[in-house]
């Protein structure tokens, strides 16, 4: 938000020059800088008259300047063109206002001047494209905030959603989407002379408000799923409070606690990570075994499959390498691992493959965890890569799943450049596949360091 402002901040600057050398000039096309009420009048009167659009309670009369009373039709002349002002010197070199004046039509934030007499007299293109103005009309919260800071003479900050254009309707019978969800506005007045503008500002507040949005949905979820472990241990120490002169319920209700305890360490862990990927800190990269990635996985995944009577299953060795943060990748194999033991029924197989394959040229090596278990409906597969989201929530509860999982998985294949892509069919299975980047300078080493070894083997056999 401050860099966005302090981009308006520049633009004021080169908009007040701009300004200036229009007055310097004494440039009065259209209804640009009245010189006196005679002047304005007759200009107000030459406005009215060459819009065609204009109705009978628009028409200015002659004589002393009227002041709008609600928003005026915009005239052509107040868009800043190219045109307005001299580009180049007689040598062939761009003028000062010239640049100014580039600067401003192709600013990032919207410029839109209100005068005196409540008129538009200058707007940039994104003012149109963020809908300051629209369809000829400066829109009626800006306008309202415009007269505010006339009469009160202090600058105004203000959130402005953009109208919807009826003109897409009108040809398509659809709405026309918004070019811009919110648009943040400061006004500000400026003087010259006797005259005064008020210079509204418009900066794209989209990504905030949905940066916004999904922050108070995260706490609200983050908030809900602790309240459940954190209500459970509380009912579970009352209990134990009231077995205390009995040794196997104490047993039970303490076992119990031990889990939802760990449950929710699990979750804050998962949290932590989360917040970590998705605040976009750089990890470090190096070369990974694919093989030694896909050993480590399966080994530390083992217990949990064992006690839940599945057998873990993975392919032949491919001797290929990605680039990546190991860690990372395995913990959202792991994850994959995870979510298809729980998600399996007894005395089935979990099983782990890997391939290399070519996505738009790039070589890629994907890894697949397929299981045999429920299956995933279609109308739930988008959403399974959500925070929170459980397929199966009594399911998930039993095997203390946090629903974060596979939000991990998406948030690594993605600071990857890899993808995660999902297949299933209910009462099947499903097969979760992650595919990384293929890292070719280090294969390459590795074949060279494997053929050092084998030269070297055959001159001297003795050599291990």
């Amino acid at each position: 938000m401050t860099a966005a402002f302090l981009a308006g901040a520049i633009v004021a600057v080169v908009l007040a020059l701009l300004l200036g050398y229009q007055f310097g000039r004494g440039d009065v096309r259209g209804r640009w800088f009245r010189r006196s009420s005679g002047d304005v009048a007759s200009s107000h009167a030459e406005s009215v008259h060459s819009d065609s659009v204009h109705s009978d309670s628009d028409v200015i009369p002659s004589g002393a300047p009227v002041v709008a009373d609600r928003p005026r039709v915009v005239p052509d002349s107040a868009a800043l063109r190219e045109s307005d002002l001299p580009v180049v010197t007689p040598d062939g070199q761009m003028t000062k206002a010239g640049l100014l004046s580039l600067i401003v039509r192709n600013s990032e934030v919207a410029v839109a001047v209100v005068d005196d007499f409540r008129d538009v007299v200058l707007y940039n293109h994104r003012a149109v494209e963020l809908g300051l103005v629209s369809e000829y009309l400066l829109a009626e919260p800006v306008w309202e905030h415009s007269l505010t800071v006339l009469e009160t003479g202090e600058q105004a900050r203000f959130d402005f959603v953009p109208p919807t254009s009826t003109l897409g309707f009108l040809s398509t019978g659809r709405a026309t989407k918004r070019s811009a969800e919110s648009v943040r506005c400061l006004a500000r007045l400026g003087y010259h002379g006797h005259e005064r503008y008020v210079m509204i500002y418009g900066t794209d507040d989209t990504e905030n408000l949905r940066v916004e949005a999904t922050r108070r949905d995260f706490v609200a979820n983050v908030s809900h799923e602790l309240k459940t472990p954190v209500g459970a241990i509380g009912l579970l120490a009352e209990a134990l409070i009231e077995s205390a002169d009995d040794a196997d319920s104490v047993e039970h209700f303490g076992h119990r606690v031990v889990a939802e305890a760990a449950r929710m360490g699990n979750m804050v862990s998962e949290l932590i990570a989360l917040s970590r990927l998705e605040g976009g800190e750089k990890p470090h990269f190096a070369a990974v075994d694919v093989d030694d990635l896909i050993d480590s996985a399966i080994d530390g995944t083992a217990v949990s499959a064992e006690a839940a009577n599945i057998v873990l299953r993975a392919d032949e060795p491919i001797h290929t390498w990605v680039r990546g943060d190991r860690m990372l990748l395995l913990t959202a194999l792991s994850n994959l691992i995870v979510n298809a033991i729980a998600y399996s029924p007894e005395n089935t197989t979990v099983s782990v493959s890997r391939r290399v394959t070519t996505s738009a040229g790039v070589p890629m090596v994907s890894i697949a965890v397929t299981d045999r278990g429920i299956g995933i409906n279609p109308s739930d597969q988008q959403r399974v890569f959500e925070r929170f989201f459980r397929v199966d929530k009594a399911r998930s509860r039993l095997t203390g799943g946090t629903g974060l999982g596979l939000a991990i998985v998406k948030h690594v294949a993605a600071t990857h450049d890899g993808t995660i892509n999902l297949w299933s069919q209910p009462g099947t299975g499903s097969t979760f596949t992650l595919s990384i980047p293929q890292d070719l300078d280090a294969e390459n080493a590795d074949a060279s360091r494997q053929s050092d070894k084998e030269s070297s083997h055959r001159a001297d056999p003795q050599i291990a």
